[in-house]
This record gives structure tokens, C-alpha cells and sequence, in this order.
């Protein structure tokens, strides 16, 4: 596992003289985002001893389900990034237009409604060749995040 996931709740003392009170986290940890109160950070495996901790901190391991994994991929900057760096990197081989095109293919092909060419089932697949590696860069970030 290439990193864990935990939360825990920010310690806040409200006043001029206010405080919040965050967790500490080893090098290359990273809080995530905030969900119903409860904050998330991803610690990677490699990232040496958790430092000691406030008093008030407590740092709790997650299991992270599909739907809490959704949730902090949708919240976090981090994960924004990836999904947006994903989209970039397939715009900028195949404009919105070419990948259309393809979709057009691929969904006219399917039921038998158009018969694509050699030339088009080539472009297609090397299309999908491609839109896959993105797609595995994406996941092997979203994991290296534990997600």
C-alpha cells in the first residue's frame, strides 16, 4: 500500500486570540480535505515515523470505502489536480472534437449501425491506447495518495 489515509478533528480555540490546533504530519504527508467535520490526510508508507502529536490530536486510519474515496477525491485539491491533469494530457493529443469523433464510431459500431474502416479502426484503437495510459496515470496517482 503506497500510503494510508487518516483523519481527525482540527482542534479550534475561537477568541482574538484564537488558535487551530492541526496535526503533524511526516514529511510528504498531506492533508486531503474536510468532510463533515473530520479532517483527512494521506501519510506515503515511506515517510519515516508520525510525529508525536498535541494532547487534543488524534490520528485515526481509515479504511476508505468507494464512497468515501469518491467524496475526498472530489474535495481535495490534490485529486482535482489528477482528474484535471488527466483531461489535459488527452486534449492535448486529441481536441474535444477528435474524441467525439471517435465516440461516434465507437457508439455507431456497437449495434452494427456503421462499419468503421481499417484506417479508422486503427485510429480508434490507438485512441483508446492512449486515453487507457492516461487513465493508468491517473489511478497510479490517486493511489499513491492511498485513494
Amino acid at each position: 500500500m503506497p500510503a494510508q489515509i487518516y483523519r481527525y478533528t482540527k482542534v479550534v480555540e475561537p477568541g482574538p486570540n484564537g488558535y487551530t490546533i492541526y496535526a503533524r504530519l511526516p514529511e510528504h504527508g498531506m492533508e486531503l480535505c474536510e468532510l463533515d467535520g473530520a479532517t483527512y490526510v494521506t501519510v506515503p508508507d515511506d515517510a519515516g515515523p508520525m510525529p508525536e502529536q498535541h494532547a487534543e490530536i488524534t490520528l485515526e486510519p481509515v479504511i476508505v470505502d468507494a464512497g468515501l474515496r469518491d467524496r475526498i477525491l472530489a474535495e481535495s485539491r490534490a485529486g482535482q489536480l489528477i482528474s484535471q491533469a488527466i483531461i489535459d494530457n488527452i486534449r492535448a493529443k486529441y481536441p474535444i472534437d477528435e474524441e467525439l469523433y471517435f465516440a461516434r464510431i465507437g457508439i455507431a459500431s456497437l449495434p452494427g449501425l456503421y462499419q468503421p474502416s481499417e484506417s479508422e479502426m486503427q485510429e480508434l484503437a490507438s485512441y483508446g491506447a492512449y486515453v487507457e495510459s492516461v487513465r493508468e496515470w491517473g489511478r497510479q496517482q490517486r493511489a499513491a495518495l492511498g485513494l
